[in-house]
């Protein structure tokens, strides 16, 4: 009998996975199925790129600001973070559990002239490989996964000491499960019936938590605000009723 390798020994829920395995080829339809993160894209990117600069002193009006940086997006999908990352001028590697959203990753890239490095893999897989990196992108992840505390802790694994995690969730209360599950799902028809489970959506409080259960201290936290009125999105301080985010950092 042959020992189970680290892929196998993850978090990962096969039955999110397949989901998104489905969706695959429409990664960078920005009309398609993914059409809610094209229209979110610009706001979780506002949030990054700021929360990266002021941890790491870094100009954003400079040529590549993010150089010499190593970054992970984890759970990556088609690459429409790990794009931008890379043009900043990081060092960056996309790591997806659904192995058909690598190719159509990859060829994305290539088409735009980028050098991502793409791989089939899990968080655990990684951590278990001694990878390790300046920023971990965990967006819109740990409501798919098996077990939070556990993805967590190995996403924790990945950092370097003082290493920075960026995460985004949905939270769990009436008015997310209306504009998550009934309005994007529903009415909408942003997402497939079924994408969101909002039984795994997690407060602000009970990811706050998780993460320093898992060895990491929770800096910030922001709402992702859409606005019905001019279809757009916008971070706020005040806000997480339905999407947020937050950093994170590791102990130096």
């Amino acid at each position: 009998m042959t020992a189970a390798s680290p892929l196998d020994q993850t978090t990962v829920d096969s039955a999110e996975i397949a989901k998104f395995e489905a969706m695959a080829s429409e990664w960078w339809d920005p009309n398609g199925k993914f059409k809610p993160l094209h229209m979110l894209n610009p706001c979780r990117l506002d949030y990054i790129t700021n929360q990266i600069a002021a941890e790491y002193g870094r100009d954003l009006t400079a040529p590549l600001p993010f150089a010499g940086l190593r970054l992970l997006d984890i759970g990556c999908g088609g690459g429409l973070l790990c794009e931008p990352m890379a043009r900043l001028g990081a060092t960056v590697v996309g790591a997806d559990a659904a192995p058909r959203n690598i190719p159509v990753a990859q060829l994305h890239a290539d088409q735009s002239g980028l050098d991502i490095d793409y791989r089939h893999t899990t968080a655990e897989a990684l951590a278990e490989a001694g990878e390790a990196f300046d920023v971990v992108l965990n967006m819109e992840v740990v409501e798919h996964v098996a077990d939070p505390k556990a993805y967590l802790t190995a996403c924790q694994r990945l950092l370097k000491p003082a290493g920075l995690m960026i995460t985004s969730t949905l939270n769990r209360n009436p008015k997310s499960y209306v504009m998550a599950i009934i309005g994007a799902e529903h009415v909408m028809r942003w997402l497939p019936k079924g994408t969101h489970d909002w039984t795994k959506f997690l407060t602000p409080e009970e990811l706050f938590s998780l993460l320093t259960e898992a060895g990491l201290t929770p800096v910030d936290r922001k709402g992702f605000v859409f606005n019905p009125l001019n279809w757009s999105w916008s971070l706020s301080a005040r806000d997480l009723s339905v999407n947020y985010v937050t950093a994170s950092l590791k102990p130096a």
